[in-house]
């Protein structure tokens, strides 16, 4: 197998014919995903009788986390737009902040959502507002998907208890609460600067409709009566409900009977399921369509969601295969560079070249947590530039993109200049806040 430098160069040019042939070619991004997957497999020189497995086995592992999640969500999604929720939840967004700040209204949300409920979940949760909110206030549809997309990923980055901000707590040995305290406040200027100003500034440059490349719900929706803005915000707010019981059920009574019950419920996938089948009962008086025909719309616009979703999963597992992430870190070991700018660095290669946050978080804090002091820096200011690393440069081996790309209703380029730019944005911002905060190391707690 290739070994070196020479994995990084082999990753570069993957990425660079993925988007040869998705933006040049014009080839379907599920079969351009799948091809450079093999490709980059035997370049790399993984055997050949192991390709095929490596290439299978990321398209399933993908689909397990995501899969149900977005059949469920697309369903739920569609129910929602079919009987007015989502038009007067978008009414509510513009009451309370107002036509020019809505973006800033849903970038928040965003950030607040994503602290219990995983990012696919949530971007898949929300995403229906982001049309409705263009087509209300004239604003980019670009600029809603950075805002909401950019202020999902920084609470996923770096606000417990999501998954990998606390592994990135317990591997510094930092204290939790003081660590979440921080964590928001770092969170607070990256969303507003990644998500909304940017979102923004990079939204002024495309027509308001976004230019979809192709739209996940194609219908419109004529509701059959009006449906109340507090019922439409409890039907939005009821996965996440569900999914906040697994996670403070855990907290409050661990390792219980009751404890097993609530995590079942809070599971994402069955608490999106219960979400389904609660807003078919009670939003079907709003409906003026057939149930049947709901479904059948929602389930083949999930169809190529699921395919390029899984097929960039196939794709980031041949990156993990090739070593490249391994590589990476015996390389930056040696460079010469201050502490928090280097676990910054350090993670942000990790996540563009694996294509995970989590696994970026997890990989660079069992690494460098255990030296903190020996480096010179506070455990909490170390593990915050690690999560701020984790935010941005999302490519196309990361299924998080392809998420936002569809449900975003984006083309590829759109994508890049939206999620990918306003999320290392966002993380810059993260890591100055970092900085700052470390001006006042040994006046501010734990710092």
């Amino acid at each position: 197998m290739v070994t070196g430098n020479l994995l990084i160069v082999i990753f570069i040019l993957s990425l660079a014919a993925l988007f040869f042939l998705i933006l040049k070619m014009k080839l379907e991004p599920f079969l351009a995903l799948i091809a450079v997957a093999l490709g980059t497999a035997v370049v790399i020189g993984i055997p050949l009788n192991e390709v095929p497995g490596i290439v299978a086995g990321g398209f399933g592992n993908t689909l397990v986390g995501v899969g149900i999640l977005i059949g469920l969500g697309v369903i739920f999604g569609t129910f929602l737009a079919a009987s007015g929720a989502i038009e007067k939840i978008a009414q509510a967004v513009l009451k309370a902040f107002g036509k020019e700040k809505s973006p800033a209204g849903l970038a928040i949300t965003g950030t607040a959502v994503s602290i219990p409920v995983f990012f696919d979940a949530a971007f898949v949760i929300l995403s229906g507002l982001i049309k409705s909110l263009s087509k209300k206030t004239g604003i980019s549809i670009v600029s809603f998907v950075t805002a909401l997309g950019v202020g999902l990923i920084v609470s996923h980055s770096m606000i417990a208890p999501t998954p990998g901000p606390l592994i990135v707590a317990e591997n510094t040995q930092s204290d939790l609460g003081l660590f979440i305290l921080y964590g928001i406040i770092c969170a607070i200027p990256a969303t507003l600067v990644g998500g909304y100003l940017y979102g923004m500034f990079i939204g002024k440059r495309f027509n308001h409709s976004g230019e979809i490349e192709e739209e996940v719900v194609t219908s419109e929706f004529t509701p059959k009566k009006e449906i109340s803005t507090s019922l439409s915000l409890w039907m939005l707010a009821l996965p996440i409900l569900l999914i906040l019981l697994n996670t403070f059920s855990k907290l409050l009574f661990p390792d219980t009977t009751l404890s097993l019950v609530l995590g079942f419920i809070g599971d994402k996938n069955v608490a999106l399921f219960i979400s389904v089948i609660v807003a078919i009962i009670v939003l079907t008086p709003y409906i003026n369509k057939s149930k049947q025909t709901l479904y059948t719309e929602a389930i083949n616009s999930a169809g190529i969601i699921l395919l390029i979703t899984g097929a960039g999963g196939a794709f980031g597992a041949v990156i993990n295969q090739s070593g490249i992430g391994d590589h990476l870190i015996t390389t930056m070991q040696s460079w010469s560079i201050p502490v928090l700018l280097l676990a910054f660095i350090f993670s942000q290669i990790l996540r563009a070249s694996l294509g995970s946050a989590t696994v970026a978080l997890v990989t660079t804090s069992s690494i460098l947590g255990p030296l903190a002091i020996d480096l010179g820096v506070t455990p909490i200011l170390l593990g915050l530039a690690i999560c701020a690393g984790a935010i941005g440069l999302s490519l196309p081996n990361d299924s998080g993109f392809w998420v936002v790309n569809k449900f975003g209703k984006l083309t590829i380029p759109q994508t890049l200049k939206a999620w990918t730019v306003g999320g290392f944005i966002a993380g810059l911002t993260a890591l100055t806040t970092v900085y700052i905060l470390s001006l006042f190391s040994g006046i501010l707690p734990g710092l």
